[in-house]
């Protein structure tokens, strides 16, 4: 992995870039493109947290956490969660830490806000899909589902 990695939030400037980069496209049933992405995070900033991930001045990837997100509001004994929204790593780019620095940055940016330490992801289930990489990295399944994704989560505090 590059010692040059690092998030940077979505601008005038890189915003065609990020609507550009395509995951391989036998994962795209996996994850929704960055474009839908964005407009989620513009429709709802107070929970979002869009970012790419750059390796130099290579846009590789990107990334969006959520925070203080109840997945069923309904229920009062439901609590507030926060974790991995969305990942994107550039085709061709796969298999280099990219993923790996972008839930670790996830992970960091949800400890620095102190409300929880549990980090939520959820993901489709089907051969090639994200789960061994999120097990792998130390999420557990929760025996929950969120609509018809899986949900695991990773105690930042073991």
């Amino acid at each position: 992995m590059s010692s040059s990695l690092r998030l940077e939030r979505v601008t005038p400037d890189n915003v065609e870039a990020a609507i550009a980069l395509k995951v391989r496209h036998d994962q795209e049933r996996f994850v929704s493109p960055v474009v839908k992405s964005l407009a989620e995070a513009y429709a709802q900033p107070e929970t979002a947290w869009p970012r790419l991930v750059y390796d130099g001045d290579e846009l590789v990837g990107f990334v969006m956490a959520f925070f203080d997100v109840r997945f069923d509001p309904d229920n009062p004994n439901d609590r507030p969660r926060s974790g991995l929204w969305r990942l994107n790593i550039a085709d061709g780019k796969q298999g280099r830490g990219y993923g790996r620095f972008a839930v670790e940055s996830v992970c960091e940016e949800v400890r620095r806000r102190g409300r929880t330490r549990l980090v939520t992801v959820t993901w489709a289930e089907g051969e090639g899909g994200p789960e061994p990489f999120y097990l792998g990295l130390g999420f557990r399944r929760t025996g929950e589902m969120s609509g018809d994704q899986v949900v695991g989560e990773l105690d930042l505090n073991p």
